[in-house]
């Protein structure tokens, strides 16, 4: 039997780093440490520790990660963006609350861009608030849209989350490319339909009428981009490339359509994005290569064999677990960034899922979904301090304008727990 002392050092080992603001990687790598140093802890062997962490940053498909990082950006500033959002406002036309419309529309197409909520909100959210604000929307609407229409990103593919849950789970990530189309659309269409209420409940405008000649020009000014996710995703599913492979495809594509279409880089501006990239590389594998190590640390403590013995004898309902995993991921997602929360709770979690014999692919669409609403989540809901710098509206006008932006999210979520087939009924067409 897990001794419960253990498992609460674990725990608060290290959410107390957290809490302190020690940098995500220094705090799984600081409670891994004290771990060993507790008298209940295991024996320091810097060998083992080396040799986790390298293990954990060594792989090949972990290339995928800042390529499709360097894609995103490329595409956001080499000028794709504003094009994007005006195809979009063509499309939706002169529906009431228009811009709110066009605001979930442009994340759901950027999000074949980045794949990352932060880099949705933080690159159309500026355009979109903006937009909005000059229309007469008021500012908790308009932040709040912008915010809950960001964590499509991470469902629609590429997205960066779903390459470390492949990753760690071993499972494919073109399947999980493909399961997160359904439930990415199904994410917009309710957002769309609170949109739609609120809109005739305020008496938000409309916007401009639709045409054909509209549409046609702004799709023609886009199409360069649009085709971004068509290449990633198609070249995916017949098979001319790996998601890794697509990623590098991406990135030479993103910069050709920067440099020569949209003009929007310059040589000083492109070093600038590589050498970011770079550096929040250099951080994102890091973190992975020590939480390698802390996820070997919860196994040799027999944590994630007292977390199925204590599951089953809840339920082996796989409906009931799934459910229960989603309250806790819930919790979990409101206090750790994303990116630490995968590599901590995958390992831990694989073993659950496959004792009730859940998808593993299936639950990666619910796992990510479920961490990105934290990001939404206070206290340390990631994009709603990005949503305050890019904006002139505090967290805590943020946070109770969101209030109303939760329904369709937790409802969304709820539809894709209880018809999982809703979810792999595209991806098994490709298997």
């Amino acid at each position: 039997m897990v001794d419960a002392v253990l498992i609460a050092a674990f725990v608060l080992a290290l959410f107390a780093y957290f809490l302190l603001g020690v940098p995500v990687a220094y705090a799984i790598g600081l409670a891994s440490l004290t771990i060993m140093l507790l008298p209940i802890g295991m024996d320091i062997n810097y060998t083992i520790a080396g040799s986790r962490i390298f293990q954990g940053m060594n792989s090949f498909v972990l290339l995928a990660i800042p390529f499709f990082m360097l894609a995103g950006r490329l595409m956001n500033e080499g000028g794709a963006t504003e094009p994007l959002f005006d195809f979009a406002r063509a499309l939706v036309g002169d529906v009431r609350a228009a811009t709110g419309h066009v605001n979930i529309v442009a994340s759901m197409i950027f999000s074949g861009m980045t794949g990352v909520a932060v880099a949705d909100a933080a690159g159309l959210g500026t355009i979109e608030y903006k937009a909005m604000k000059s229309e007469g929307y008021d500012d908790g609407f308009s932040v709040a849209i912008t915010g809950s229409s960001s964590i499509i990103g991470p469902i629609i593919p590429p997205s960066l989350p779903l390459i470390l849950y492949g990753i760690l789970a071993g499972v494919s990530i073109g399947q999980l490319f493909i399961a997160g189309i359904v439930p990415g659309i199904i994410i917009g269409i309710s957002l769309m339909l609170i949109v739609t209420v609120m809109a005739h409940r305020r008496s938000y405008p409309g916007g401009q009428p639709r045409s054909l000649s509209r549409i046609a020009a702004t799709f023609r000014e886009s199409f360069p981009a649009l085709l971004t996710p068509v290449i990633i995703i198609g070249g995916i599913m017949v098979g001319v490339f790996t998601p890794t492979e697509s990623a590098v495809v991406a990135s030479v594509y993103a910069l050709a359509i920067g440099l020569f279409w949209y003009e929007g880089l310059t040589l000083e501006r492109t070093y600038y994005i590589f050498r970011s990239t770079f550096v929040d590389t250099a951080a994102l594998i890091l973190i992975v290569g020590i939480a390698n190590f802390y996820g070997y640390l919860l196994v040799i403590a027999g944590i994630p064999q007292a977390l199925v013995t204590t599951v089953l004898g809840i339920s082996t309902d796989p409906l009931v677990v799934t459910l229960l995993l989603v309250g806790l991921l819930l919790v979990i997602g409101t206090m750790l960034e994303t990116i630490a929360a995968l590599t901590v709770f995958v390992p831990v979690l694989m073993p659950v899922i496959e004792a009730v014999q859940i998808d593993p692919v299936y639950f990666g669409i619910v796992m990510v979904l479920t961490l990105m609403i934290g990001l939404l989540t206070p206290p340390f809901g990631v994009i709603l301090f990005v949503l305050e710098r890019i904006t002139d509206v505090s967290v805590e006008r943020i946070v109770r304008a969101m209030g109303p932006f939760y329904v369709p999210l937790f409802l969304s979520l709820l539809v894709i727990v209880l018809f999982p087939k809703a979810v792999m009924w595209l991806p098994r067409l490709f298997v």
